[in-house]
Order: C-alpha cells, then sequence, then structure tokens
C-alpha cells in the first residue's frame, strides 16, 4: 500500500505541472486582462477621459508585469510558488493569492465535507432501502425524490428559498456566515448555532442534489448486485436477508460509489457555484467566478491548481478505498 501511494504521489507532479502550464494558457487566451478592467472603471465611474485612463492602465499593467510575454508570466508565477510558496498576488482583491485562498478555502472544504457526507450517507441509505424494496410505495417515493434532486436545477432552488426568507420570514442576513455580533467572536455554541442559521439553506440544496445521485446510482446498483449467482448462493447456505444485503450485495454495489469520490472533490470546493452566489457566501466558487470576469489570472489559475490537486487526491483516496473495500483488488496487487 505504502509503495503504491508513494508511486501516485510521484506520478502526479508532472501531471500538475501539465495542468498548470493549460490552465494558464486557457485562463490568458481570452483578450484583455486587469488593466482594461481598470481602463474601463476610469472611463464609466471615474470620468476620466479615455488617453488619461489608458495611460494608467498601461502603467499599471508594466509595474505588475502584465505587459511581459505569456511564457514569462508563467515561468514567474511558476518559479515562485515552487521558491517561496508565492502564488502571486490578487490585483482585484489587493493582497496575496494566498491569503485569498486561505481566506476561502477552510470554511468552503468545512461546508463542503458537511454537504458530502450527509448526501453519502442519506443517499446510500435510501438507496438500499429502495433496492430491497422494490415497487413498493417506499421505492415509488424516494425514486420521485431521486428524480426531482436530478433535475430541478440548484439555483432556482436557491431563489426560491431566498424569496421565501426574505419576502416570507422578513430575514435579512443573507449573505455572510455569521451574524454582525458573532463575526470576531471566539467560538461558542451559540456562534455555531448562528452559523447553522446562515448555511442550513446551502447545504440543504447541495445535500438534496448529492443525495439524489447517490440513491439512484446505489439503488441501480445493488438491484444488478442481488441478481447476481453469488448472492443467490448466499441465500440457499441459509444466511438472513440482511446478512446477504449487507455483507455480500453491498460492498460490490458501492464500488461506482467509490470510484466517484475520485471526482467528486473538486465538484465539492466549488461550493455549487450559482448557490453559493445567489447567497452571495465568501466561497471558493465566486472567488473563481469574480477573478474571471476581472482578468485577475493569478487567483483564477491558483483556484484551478488547487481543484487540479484535489482531483488527484481524490483518486489516490478512490483508489486505496476500493483496495480495502474489495478483496480481489488487494490480492491482484500482490500478485
Amino acid at each position: 500500500m505504502l509503495r503504491f501511494l508513494l508511486m501516485r504521489v510521484a506520478s502526479a507532479i508532472p501531471v500538475l505541472a501539465i495542468l498548470s502550464l493549460v490552465t494558464f494558457a486557457i485562463i490568458q487566451a481570452p483578450p484583455g486582462d486587469y488593466a482594461d478592467y481598470i481602463r474601463s472603471q476610469l472611463i464609466n465611474q471615474g470620468g476620466a477621459s479615455f488617453a488619461e485612463a489608458d495611460a494608467q492602465a498601461q502603467a499599471y499593467r508594466v509595474e505588475h508585469g502584465l505587459d511581459k510575454p505569456l511564457p514569462v508570466q508563467y515561468l514567474n508565477w511558476i518559479g515562485g510558488i515552487i521558491t517561496r510558496g508565492d502564488f502571486g498576488y490578487s490585483l482585484y482583491y489587493n493582497k496575496p493569492v494566498a491569503d485569498v485562498v486561505g481566506e476561502r478555502l477552510p470554511r468552503t472544504l468545512l461546508l463542503a465535507l458537511v454537504c458530502h457526507l450527509l448526501a453519502s450517507v442519506l443517499g446510500i441509505t435510501f438507496g438500499i432501502w429502495a433496492a430491497t424494496r422494490q415497487y413498493t410505495w417506499i421505492d415509488s417515493t424516494l425514486s420521485a425524490i431521486a428524480f426531482l434532486g436530478m433535475t430541478v436545477p440548484r439555483f432556482l432552488m436557491a431563489l426560491i428559498i431566498v424569496y421565501l426568507l426574505v419576502f416570507q420570514f422578513n430575514l435579512s442576513e443573507i449573505g455572510s456566515f455569521f451574524s454582525p455580533q458573532y463575526g470576531g467572536a471566539p467560538w461558542s455554541w451559540a456562534k455555531f448555532v448562528d452559523l447553522v442559521k446562515h448555511v442550513w439553506p446551502v447545504v440543504a440544496i447541495a445535500t438534496f442534489g448529492g443525495l439524489a445521485y447517490n440513491m439512484r446510482v446505489m439503488r441501480g446498483n445493488l438491484l444488478d448486485t442481488l441478481n447476481a449467482q453469488y448472492v443467490e448462493t448466499a441465500r440457499a447456505k441459509g444466511l438472513t436477508g440482511s446478512a446477504v444485503v449487507m455483507r455480500h450485495a453491498v460492498p460490490n454495489a458501492l464500488h461506482p460509489l467509490v470510484m466517484y469520490q475520485g471526482v467528486v472533490l473538486p465538484y465539492m470546493l466549488t461550493g455549487e457555484i450559482e448557490t453559493a452566489i445567489i447567497f452571495a457566501l465568501p466561497t471558493v466558487g465566486p472567488a473563481i467566478v469574480g477573478s474571471m470576469a476581472v482578468g485577475d489570472v493569478y487567483v483564477t489559475a491558483t483556484f484551478m491548481m488547487v481543484l487540479s490537486a484535489t482531483l488527484i487526491v481524490g483518486n489516490i483516496i478512490a483508489d486505496m478505498l476500493l483496495v480495502l473495500l474489495d478483496p480481489r483488488i488487494r490480492q491482484y496487487g500482490e500478485s
């Protein structure tokens, strides 16, 4: 297992290098940069003439190295990461990129993990329940819920909840994680309750979508597995129904969901971009969209690197979970 882990980590380094190059090139492909954004702001909001705004934009471009060729900009950025751990300076947020990531990534990761754990536990449980009660009213009800969760757009559910909270319940504290009195206060039970009051809509929407996917996949896989010959053999040996399902069928039906964990981590970190934007939460998703809109290349590229790293880490974790789940994989690896 340790040898496998080291090999996967070593192979991830060149993959990250290639991804960083491709990502940086794609981000820079559209015309314009942050200096152009400054010029438009000076003209539209500052009342400056085109010549004055263009002169300031050119000066800003030279000062921050945006006038240099693309390969030079990339080498300066990646060289700062390798040698100094410097991810660059955010032109839009006016602070180091590491500070922007440090502010948004931990809270996004915790929020996403809560949603993912709830969606996995509830989705798998409901999927087993539906599969073992096929064609009953329970199966029909859970299938309808899964259908709604897979088809109703997240942004539509977010808009409906915002409308209800603001116009029906007169709640105004939307767009933050805490109420003003708890913003800089130390952690306490009251602060935790206040956090739950602010983030429950996002958690509910994200959990509902993930729950629906896990339920549908688990139900379909378990129905196929229950018809397998080794399951019939287990029943013929006199094992109880619960033992057949939980000991023999469920572990094999979990394989696709375990592999899904390898690609779900980046999706988790984006924090349901449209939902987070509607609720104006300071998470990773809105930061990516906002930095791309104004040409803040270093913020966008760094977050893309973070998502790429989580994709690689997720696949490694999924492979290790499969090894622990399926003895056949362990035997194949040892041979």
